[in-house]
């Protein structure tokens, strides 16, 4: 037969209630002790009756553990407290730069002229000598550039001037001696011209002599004798 629940709740009588928590508190303790021995875990237990009794039960030493757990809640209390900490810092640097940059933004829309009608005269007078001075060094860092850009120029030109002079130093070396070699080939063509014009002579001259002088003329010239 299943055994009926008892219904947990406050007990009236007090020699009842008194021999109760007798009980719960050794089955409690003894469980306690069977935890730390099967589980190789520290157990504390303190307990006060109505009355205001003390009873405890510790597995190893009671203030050893109530130490470690002093330590263990104050290194919790310190790391669910810093990233609240954190948070909120990190929120802070939030909106301070939200409103940097809103301030940003509303300066670059005053120096490109839009919503200027809630400046007063001091505010946009001293926009104007800010554009001023900005407009100054924007011409200052142009004319720097065009003077650098000019000095790059004439630096590349005096180079090439030089590579130029020097071309030229050593270009008569190269045509003198293609003179040469033309008047040289020119004097060979004219001495060949004038041997083979005295051959041609000496030829005519020789025919109207006798055989034995035409077979000399033939002779000399490598020519058959007929």
């Amino acid at each position: 037969m299943a055994r009926e629940r008892r219904e947990i709740r406050r007990i009236e009588s007090a020699a009842a209630r008194q021999v109760t928590f007798s009980k719960r508190r050794r089955g409690l303790f003894k469980k306690a002790e069977e935890l730390g021995v099967l589980c190789d875990a520290d157990v504390a237990l303190v307990v006060f009756s109505s009355t205001g009794k003390l009873s405890q039960f510790a597995s190893s030493s009671m203030d050893e553990i109530i130490d470690k757990y002093s330590t263990h809640s104050k290194n919790l209390g310190k790391s669910q407290e810093k990233p609240a900490l954190d948070l909120n810092v990190e929120h802070s640097k939030y909106n301070s730069l939200n409103e940097q940059l809103a301030e940003a933004s509303l300066h670059l829309r005053h120096m490109r002229g839009e919503e200027l009608r809630g400046l007063s005269v001091g505010e946009l007078q001293q926009m104007e000598k800010d554009l001023e001075t900005g407009l100054q060094r924007v011409l200052s860092t142009k004319d720097q550039q065009f003077m650098q850009q000019i000095s790059d120029l004439q630096q590349k030109g005096r180079e090439l001037a030089e590579e130029n002079t020097l071309l030229r130093n050593q270009m008569p070396q190269g045509p003198t001696a293609g003179m040469m070699g033309v008047a040289e080939t020119e004097n060979v063509v004219t001495e060949d011209v004038l041997s083979s014009e005295s051959v041609t002579t000496a030829v005519h001259s020789g025919s109207s002599q006798d055989n034995d002088d035409g077979s000399d003329i033939s002779l000399k010239l490598g020519l058959p004798w007929k």
